[in-house]
């Protein structure tokens, strides 16, 4: 099987099981193909953890998920060395980052301790404790999730660590339609449990040389120097938007970070990939950059005054960058 037949026959699997929550699918497959961390931020029951653990059901590697609360420490994630009385020795217990796929469960509910921990693992793929540096898994993904409405308690995330995430996902609410098949899919899963059949459709795992052969066709993907100087214009836009209007200026306080460069041009070329294009176009670029810019740029108070989003303003500076 081919990788792009092994990724497709991988949404379809994701998008029966995860309804009405196609954004958030196409994301996630993605941050896998562009090899980046996600940032998921949306009301409770809109399946974010359940759409990581389906896409771990489809994919050889193990997954763990973290409830992350007020009381964790960074050894809850990392692991710690446990004392061995028998011989006088210690020897280290690894933690839940150790795994392919992590689910960080209400990110911001942590403090600053555990998040410099995650912080190191997304941004290093190794965990440091004590004197000794343990690397982690070739294929490791980390989704964190955050709640919009319920903020009492909680942790904002430092501008650091929100850069080290490939994608800010916003979701929103499910259609009726949507809905309707939502409803059906929860009675065939109460069935399925009542009759202990167990659920249907299941689908052979990809293994990770699959994953990284797919990696290694999305970088090679074609992508023109008039469309590369394009997306470097818009990031660079970011930082100064004066050339594009004296309104977009004072909107902005701080632009997107050469890292934002990389993770749009990596996004771009996945998301063509995904679409069966060996070529990147400008509606690829276009598609990816509020998802891949909102949460590196800082917004001036002046923005915040008027009512502007990150999303207004990376949207008013597409629309008026020249397209090649």
């Amino acid at each position: 099987m081919s990788n792009q037949a092994a990724l497709q026959q991988l949404k379809q699997h994701i998008q029966h099981y995860v309804i009405g929550q196609e954004q958030l699918v196409d994301r996630l497959l993605i941050a896998l193909l562009a090899d980046g961390h996600l940032l998921v931020e949306g009301a409770p029951g809109l399946a974010k953890t359940r759409a990581i653990k389906v896409l771990s059901d489809g994919v050889e590697g193990d997954f763990h998920r973290i409830q992350f609360t007020p009381d964790l420490l960074p050894a809850d994630l990392t692991g710690t060395e446990i004392y061995r009385p028998q011989d006088g020795s210690f020897v280290f217990q690894q933690g839940p980052l150790f795994h392919n796929l992590v689910l960080a469960d209400e990110i911001n509910r942590a403090p600053a301790k555990v998040q410099s921990a995650l912080l190191e693992a997304m941004a290093e793929r190794q965990i440091t404790v004590g004197s000794v540096t343990y690397p982690l898994p070739d294929l490791f993904l980390v989704m964190a999730t955050q709640n919009p409405i319920e903020q009492e308690g909680t942790y904002p995330l430092p501008e650091a660590q929100l850069d080290r995430f490939l994608m800010h996902v916003r979701i929103d609410y499910p259609d009726s339609v949507a809905e309707r098949a939502i409803l059906r899919l929860a009675r065939e899963e109460a069935h399925d449990n009542v009759s202990e059949s167990g659920p249907a459709g299941q689908v052979s795992k990809i293994s990770s040389k699959h994953i990284f052969s797919a990696r290694q066709e999305v970088l090679d993907i074609y992508m023109s120097e008039a469309l590369e100087e394009y997306l470097i214009q818009i990031v660079m836009a970011t930082r100064n938007p004066v050339a594009y209007g004296d309104d977009l200026n004072q909107w902005v306080q701080y632009g997107a970070s050469p890292r934002g460069c990389i993770a749009l041009d990596r996004c771009a070329r996945a998301h063509a990939w995904l679409q069966g294009r060996d070529y990147v176009g400008p509606e690829d670029i276009q598609t990816m950059a509020c998802d891949v810019l909102r949460h590196r740029i800082i917004l001036s108070y002046e923005a915040e005054a008027e009512g502007i989003s990150a999303d207004h303003f990376i949207k008013e500076l597409i629309r008026r960058i020249a397209v090649p």
